[in-house]
């Protein structure tokens, strides 16, 4: 449980986003040096993400890219779909 209630802090999410790039990494065998070559991210910024979680938006997407797993941004922060359904209706 997060600082505000269930829901996890920002620099929570960090950590849990830096852990299961870290995992998938490893499940492909690649080590940070490949990971960073392959994304076109520096191996310094592989290196803080992954034991800081810290790293820029870009970079992110980069790593997700090379891991097979950029499709997955696609789907979040989605109007709500009766929003959607509204917009279709105007």
């Amino acid at each position: 449980m997060g600082e505000y209630g269930y829901e996890n802090t920002p620099k929570e999410v960090m950590i849990i986003l830096s852990k299961r790039i870290v995992a998938l990494r490893k499940q492909l065998k690649m080590t940070q040096k490949e990971l960073s070559e392959r994304s076109g991210v520096a191996y310094a910024s592989v290196r803080k993400f992954e034991t800081t979680g810290i790293i820029s938006l870009e970079s992110l997407l980069k790593i997700c890219e090379t891991l097979g797993r950029l499709q997955e941004f696609e789907s979040i922060l989605l109007p709500d779909e009766l929003e959607r359904m509204k917009k279709l209706f105007d």
